[in-house]
C-alpha cells in the first residue's frame, strides 16, 4: 500500500474544500485534495440564485432573517460570525482575487437580488448560474497553486484514527485523533493512505439518499459516515431541508429552479390558478422554504395534482431571458417555454442543516479533524436554511478552519505514524445489486423520512434501513472496493443518521414536520 504524506487533507472539492486549500496553500501548507471526478462536479456549481453579499445598511436585519428561517433555532453565535465576517470573505476571494463576473447595474454596482426569507435585496449573483461562475474561477485558482494536489477521481473510504489505524499499539491509549484516510483511486482501483496533520471533510450534502433531489450524484453524506464511524459527534441530521421548487414534468429530469425567480416576482399557484401561498403566510410565495415545501405539499395531498406551478407572467419576457438564461434554456429544452407559460415544480432534497458538529474554526470532537461546508454543523442554520447563506457559509467556515489549523500546524507536535496495511477483497461487486439496494434506501428516505414525517413512518424507515444495514455490510466485506460500493455503505449508514435523529425529535421544528397522521 502506498502512503503519502502531506500538510492537510481536504476530502472534497466543492466550494468549501477548493477555498480551504487556497487559504491553506497561502500559508505555506502543502495540500492533498480530493475530487470524485472532475473540478466542478459539486454541488456549489450547481447553486443558482446567488450568495449575501451587501450587509452594510443592516446587518443586523440579515441576522434576524437567519434566525426567522431557522424558526428561531439557530446558534447566536454562529449566525453573528457569519454576519459579521462574511463580506469580507466574499470580497477577498471573489472580488478582489479572482474577479467573478457577478451582474453589474448601468453604473456598474453589483447588482442585488432577494430570495424567498429575506427582508431586503442582499444578494449578488451571475444571471442563475451563480455557482458555476464562482467554482470555475476558484477551481482555476485551485490548479494553478502549486502547493495544491488535486486527485481526480480519488474517494475516501475511512478516516484513519490513533485508536484504530496504528501499527503501534500504544496510540490506542492517545485521545481521538485523525490522521488522514484511506482513499481509492477509481482509475487504477488501488486503495493509498494519505497521512495529513489535518483533516478536512468538506463532502458536501447527503440528498442522494432522498428519491428526489437536487443534488449531484454521489451528495449521500459521505462526511458524516465517516465522522460517525470514528466517533465523532453529529448533530442536527433531522433537519434536512426540501427545495419547494424544482422542476416536475413527466419524463423529465428533476432540476433546481431558482427561488431568485419569486424574488423577482413569480407567484406559486395550485392547478386552478390560485395563488394559495397568500393564505398560508404573510409573506406569500416568498416566506421560508419549509414553509413553501409544506404547503405545496399539502396542496397536492388535497388535490391529487401531481405538481404546483411557478407563474412568471408578471415578469416581462425579455427580463426572464436575460436574468434566468440558464433555467429559460433547459425548461424550454422540456417544451416548457417559462415566458408564455408557468413551470411545474414539486419539493425535492436540497440541503443539510445538520452535520458534523464543529466550532465556529471548523474542528470537531475528534483532535485534528475539520468539517467545513454543508458537511460540518456551526448551528448556523438551525433547523432551516435562510436562501443563499450556503455559498457564504462555505467561504467563512473555509477561511476560519485554514487559519486555525496553520495556527495548529506551525506549533508542531503532530503523531503522524504509519497506518496498517489496507486488505480488500478480490470478489467483483454485483452492480445490480448496488443500484437495487440505493434504490431502496432512496424510495424508503422519501416515502417515510421526507417532507412530513410520523413516528410511525421514522419506525418502519429505521426496520427497513437496520435490515438493509446488514446486508451491505456483508456485501461491503466480501468484495473489491469501488465508488459505488462506497457510496451505497455510507448511504445507508447515513440515512440511519436521519432517521435516528427525526425519530428522537418529537418537535415540528423548521423542514422537521412531525404529524401523527398517516
Amino acid at each position: 500500500m502506498q502512503i503519502l504524506r502531506t500538510d492537510c487533507l481536504v476530502i472534497g472539492a466543492g466550494l468549501a474544500g477548493s477555498a480551504y486549500a487556497l487559504r491553506a496553500a497561502g500559508l505555506g501548507l502543502s495540500v492533498e485534495l480530493l475530487s470524485l471526478s472532475e473540478p466542478l462536479a459539486a454541488n456549489s456549481d450547481w447553486a443558482q440564485g446567488g450568495i449575501i453579499y451587501d450587509t452594510a445598511p443592516a446587518p443586523e436585519a440579515l441576522a434576524r432573517d437567519i434566525h426567522e428561517a431557522s424558526d428561531r433555532t439557530a446558534n447566536p453565535a454562529a449566525v453573528a460570525h457569519l454576519v459579521r465576517e462574511g463580506p469580507a470573505a466574499v470580497k477577498e476571494l471573489l472580488l478582489d482575487e479572482l474577479q467573478v463576473g457577478f451582474d453589474r447595474d448601468a453604473a456598474g454596482e453589483l447588482d442585488l437580488t432577494r430570495e424567498g426569507g429575506h427582508s431586503e435585496r442582499r444578494i449578488i449573483h451571475a444571471k442563475d448560474t451563480t455557482g458555476h461562475a464562482i467554482l470555475a474561477a476558484v477551481a482555476a485558482k485551485v490548479d494553478a497553486t502549486p502547493r495544491i494536489r488535486r486527485r481526480a477521481g480519488c474517494v475516501a473510504i475511512d478516516l484513519l484514527t490513533l485508536s484504530h489505524n496504528s501499527a503501534d499499539l500504544a496510540d490506542r491509549y492517545e485521545p481521538l485523533t485523525c490522521f488522514g484516510a484511506y482513499v481509492l483511486d477509481t482509475r487504477t482501483g488501488e486503495t493509498i493512505a494519505i497521512v495529513a496533520k489535518k483533516t478536512v471533510l468538506a463532502t458536501g450534502g447527503l440528498g442522494q439518499i432522498f428519491l428526489h433531489t437536487t443534488n449531484q450524484p454521489g451528495s449521500v453524506g459521505h462526511g458524516v459516515a465517516m465522522a460517525y464511524r470514528v466517533g465523532a459527534r453529529l448533530i442536527d441530521l433531522e433537519y434536512v431541508q426540501f427545495h419547494p421548487t424544482v422542476f416536475a414534468k413527466k419524463n423529465a429530469p428533476r432540476f433546481l429552479i431558482t427561488e431568485a425567480l419569486r424574488g423577482e416576482g413569480a407567484v406559486l399557484r395550485n392547478a386552478r390558478g390560485e395563488a394559495f401561498m397568500d393564505a398560508v403566510d404573510p409573506r406569500g410565495s416568498l416566506a421560508s422554504r419549509d414553509v413553501v415545501a409544506r404547503a405545496i405539499k399539502h396542496e397536492l395531498a388535497a388535490s391529487g395534482e401531481p405538481c404546483a406551478f411557478l407563474d412568471l407572467s408578471a415578469l416581462a419576457p425579455d427580463f426572464v431571458r436575460t436574468r434566468f438564461p440558464a433555467i429559460y434554456a433547459r425548461c424550454l429544452e422540456h417544451g416548457v417555454d417559462i415566458t408564455r407559460e408557468p413551470i411545474p415544480v414539486v419539493p425535492a432534497a436540497h440541503f443539510a442543516c445538520g452535520g458534523v458538529h464543529t466550532d465556529l474554526d471548523g474542528r470537531t470532537s475528534v483532535r485534528n479533524l475539520s468539517a467545513i461546508g454543508e458537511t460540518g454543523c456551526t448551528g448556523l442554520h438551525g433547523a432551516n436554511r435562510l436562501a443563499s447563506t450556503s455559498l457564504l457559509e462555505c467561504l467563512v467556515s473555509a477561511k476560519f478552519a485554514a487559519l486555525a489549523d496553520g495556527t495548529d500546524i506551525a506549533r508542531g507536535g503532530f503523531r503522524l505514524p504509519d497506518p496498517r496495511e489496507w486488505e480488500s477483497p478480490t470478489r467483483e461487486a454485483d452492480p445490480v445489486l448496488i443500484r437495487q439496494d440505493m434504490l431502496q434506501i432512496q424510495h424508503t428516505m422519501w416515502n417515510y423520512a421526507g417532507v412530513v414525517r410520523s413516528p410511525k413512518r421514522l419506525t418502519r424507515a429505521r426496520r427497513i434501513l437496520i435490515e438493509l444495514r446488514e446486508e451491505i455490510q456483508s456485501f461491503y466485506r466480501g468484495c473489491r472496493l469501488t465508488r459505488e460500493l462506497i457510496e451505497l455503505r455510507n448511504a445507508v449508514q447515513t440515512a440511519l443518521l436521519v432517521v435516528h435523529a427525526a425519530a428522537l425529535n418529537p418537535r415540528s421544528k423548521g423542514c422537521h414536520f412531525v404529524t401523527e397522521e398517516e
